[in-house]
């Protein structure tokens, strides 16, 4: 298939479709963007690296024939596509929705990291899940297995540093990218 056409990983949110066809569609039209071709050039679909199933998985996509790592994120009213050269995991949440959640999804150190900040916590989370996408396992594996910095911008997963970009679009909304060090940018 050949290298991708890209050299960064570029982030576009948009507010969400009905249903999963909106969200290729969308998934297509940000390759098309990103990798600067037509979308009749593109080519996505999904695969469950588990099962082999095409009916759910992980996205993968191609333009113009060659490979683009994709990776999209949906919470209410907004959604998350993330298109770049290689394994890319992307995670958008709702701080208000992570406030609710049982804290018996986060490590000790980023509880104590965090110190009841829930915003902290909404990070952390998205910046697990970011991870875990990347890696292809995604929560098959328990999240307290990822320990999420935000300060320093790194979750340790397997004992190894993972580089994550956490950004707040809204006061609601955060969005965090795990793309190995690549650098992240920011579509239309």
């Amino acid at each position: 298939m050949g290298e991708s056409c890209l050299q960064s990983v570029v982030i576009t949110l948009r507010a969400s479709g009905p249903d999963r066809a909106a969200d290729r569609e969308a998934l297509v039209a940000a390759v098309a963007s990103a990798a600067a071709v037509g979308t009749v050039s593109v080519r996505a679909g999904r695969v469950c690296g588990h099962c082999g199933s095409v009916d759910h998985g992980r996205p993968w996509a191609t333009a113009d024939g060659r490979p683009v790592g994709v990776s999209l994120a949906r919470t209410p009213g907004v959604t998350a596509l993330a298109v770049g050269p290689g394994p890319v995991g992307v995670d958008v949440e709702r701080a208000s929705r992570v406030a609710a959640a049982p804290l018996d999804a986060f490590t000790a150190g980023e509880r104590s990291r965090a110190a009841g900040d829930v915003r902290l916590l909404a990070a952390c989370w998205a910046a697990k899940e970011a991870v875990l996408k990347r890696d292809g396992r995604g929560l098959r594996v328990d999240p307290t297995a990822v320990d999420v910095d935000v300060e320093r911008g790194v979750a340790v997963l397997d004992g190894v540093e993972q580089p994550v970009v956490v950004a707040w679009p809204e006061p609601d909304v955060v969005v965090a990218v795990a793309a190995g060090g690549v650098s992240v940018t920011w579509g239309a």
